[in-house]
């Protein structure tokens, strides 16, 4: 018994030791990519990431600031313009995934089953698959180059719709029973009862979906045409041409378009993992 609590700090401190270089492998990235943009972007890719420059004199703020200035007028259009695109996105398809994944896994209805299975099909599906089809359904809505033809093919979200299926599945039938004798239709159950309740799967969803509605770069490419409409990942992309590269806004751009991402998680991370553990208890 001694022994093994002897034992017991050094395990301790080997598991911390462990986490803490995990983190760290985590953290560098993002280390290196906030240093770079306070620093020249031609010295950067000219020397590349060395160990003399994990901490270097020559960082400046200018080039942060510059996006947002004078100089940064297309910056700022594309940030916003992936700010509207996102939220707008990520509030349909909270929405409709949540409705269509609530009927799924609480009301008993004909054909349920293969409703299920195509949104499990829809799910392994490549993306790259459905873009002729989509590009001609834009075409015939007559929504190109505008915001709706980029948000509308993606509206509801497969993966979402199976998510909210599996925590809905596990909500107790008592409280909808007792909101059915209290009077209350199926969607006065749904907003005012289940809803709230499913908060949790909300907040989980909300950050897969933002993540992806933000860096979602080849749809938006199809679709949008005009320059002042990209969005961030189609403006920063412009950037590289043959005739000369903007490192400095390219760098640090990809280094402020991380920061709304990063926001939203920390704003909903502590329904993220209660969220995502009880939407896989129910197969």
């Amino acid at each position: 018994m001694q022994s093994s609590k002897k034992s017991f700090p050094l395990t301790e401190l080997i598991r911390n030791l462990l986490l803490l270089a995990v983190c760290l492998v985590f953290v560098f990235p993002l280390y290196s990519l906030i240093l770079a943009a306070l620093r020249p972007g031609q010295e950067l890719m000219r020397h590349g990431i060395t160990f003399k420059t994990l901490v270097p004199s020559d960082i400046s703020m200018d080039y942060i600031a510059a996006l947002f200035g004078e100089s940064g007028s297309k910056y700022r259009s594309w940030f916003i313009n992936s700010i509207i695109v996102t939220i707008l996105q990520t509030s349909v398809s909270l929405f409709l995934s949540s409705l269509v994944g609530y009927g799924l896994g609480v009301y008993e209805f004909k054909g349920r089953n293969f409703v299920m299975v195509s949104v499990i099909f829809v799910m392994m599906i490549p993306v790259q698959i459905l873009i002729l089809p989509l590009y001609r359904l834009t075409i015939t809505l007559g929504v190109i180059d505008r915001y709706l033809g980029v948000i509308l093919p993606f509206a509801v979200f497969p993966l979402a719709i199976f998510f909210f299926r599996q925590y809905a599945a596990e909500l107790p039938r008592d409280f909808i029973d007792a909101a059915r004798v209290d009077g209350l239709n199926d969607f006065g159950i749904f907003f005012r009862i289940m809803a709230p309740i499913m908060t949790p799967a909300y907040g989980a969803m909300a950050i897969l979906t933002s993540l992806n509605s933000w860096n979602q770069f080849l749809w938006p490419l199809i679709v949008l045409r005009s320059s002042e409409k990209f969005t961030l990942p189609i403006g920063l992309n412009t950037l590289l041409t043959p005739y000369g590269n903007n490192y400095d806004v390219l760098i640090s751009g990809a280094a402020v378009a991380t920061i709304p991402i990063i926001i939203v998680f920390l704003f909903f991370q502590r329904y993220f993992m209660s969220g995502m553990t009880a939407g896989g208890i129910k197969g």
